[in-house]
């Protein structure tokens, strides 16, 4: 205000000067200077409003923006506020019902209690001694199963000697017929005896002798051909029984159970007084339990022992009996 009333002043004093006609040319020359930069100020201080009003006008817009910024931001926070309240009310509501059960639940007659608590230590006790009885169970499984085991390993000892027993003898008599034989093959060599004699039981027992011989070295295929190669040829012999049975040892020693049954039937069915009828059938019966059917192995047990109960195979077949049971 006080810089546009100097303007005014300077103004009226540049009027008064012109009308009393006493300012020179250097006079009005520095008025047209004074002129001009009054009219440079004014157009300054006309830019200085222009940008006051449009400063004024950001300002005014951006507090417009800034209040209601504000007030959105203080919506949501109303909002957030209200959801936590309803939340603090809600887990409120869920206490106070809690707290009315157990109320409720101790209000109730102390016989009750007791009885919810006898109830469970009985079921507990159940429990216990379920877990007891069971362990039990199978501790003397456990133990049936171990004495089974020595069982049948003492039986198979057992078998396995009385095989040993009978095959000594036999070897002993394999023995003299091979030496019977060489004798033989000397008188033959020596045209002491005609052809036929050249066909005698010997050849048997030296054929005999190879497939058993084959069998105790282990080599089970060959020993089988040439066991069946010894029937084949002397299907009636004293030895023919033997052979029989151990060609079907060889099937029960490869686990061929359902082979080796069939085989140890030839003994029974084609040499019924023969003496090993009685182990044929004990080894049918061993071959029937290892394939699971208990019922045809008790029964070719009961048979051995009814039959021919003087056997070695007839103690064993009533241990196994007992096994079974």
């Amino acid at each position: 205000m006080k810089k546009k009333y100097s303007i005014y002043l300077g103004l009226l004093a540049s009027v008064v000067m012109l009308v009393s006609g006493c300012a020179s040319t250097e006079d009005v020359q520095i008025l047209d200077r004074e002129d001009s930069r009054l009219a440079s100020q004014v157009n300054a201080t006309h830019r200085a409003m222009e940008s006051l009003k449009t400063d004024q006008a950001a300002f005014q817009k951006q507090h417009q923006k800034d209040v209601a910024d504000l007030r959105k931001e203080n919506g949501a926070s109303r909002a957030d506020l209200s959801l936590r309240i309803d939340n603090l009310q809600s887990e409120v509501r869920t206490l106070t019902a809690g707290m009315e059960e157990y109320k409720d639940f101790m209000k109730r007659p102390s016989k009750e209690i007791e009885q919810v608590r006898s109830d469970a230590t009985s079921r507990t006790k159940s429990l216990e001694d379920r877990l007891k009885a069971s362990e039990e169970k199978n501790r003397l499984l456990e133990e049936r199963t171990r004495r089974l085991e020595d069982r049948d390993k003492e039986m198979e000892a057992r078998l396995l000697k009385a095989i040993e027993d009978r095959v000594k003898p036999l070897d002993s008599k394999i023995d003299q017929v091979a030496s019977k034989q060489s004798a033989i093959e000397k008188s033959v060599r020596e045209g002491e005896i005609s052809s036929e004699q050249k066909a005698s039981p010997t050849t048997a027992a030296v054929l005999y002798r190879e497939a058993y011989e084959a069998y105790q070295k282990g080599d089970v295929e060959g020993s089988r051909r040439k066991f069946e190669t010894f029937l084949g040829q002397y299907p009636n012999t004293e030895l023919s029984d033997n052979a029989q049975f151990w060609i079907g040892e060889i099937y029960f020693q490869k686990k061929d159970y359902e082979r080796s049954i069939l085989e140890y039937e030839k003994v029974v069915t084609k040499y019924p007084e023969g003496d090993k009828v009685p182990a044929a059938l004990f080894k049918q019966a061993l071959a029937f339990s290892e394939l699971g059917d208990k019922t045809n192995a008790r029964n070719l047990l009961r048979r051995v022992v009814d039959r021919y109960p003087t056997s070695d195979q007839a103690d064993m077949a009533k241990k196994r009996l007992d096994a079974l049971k």
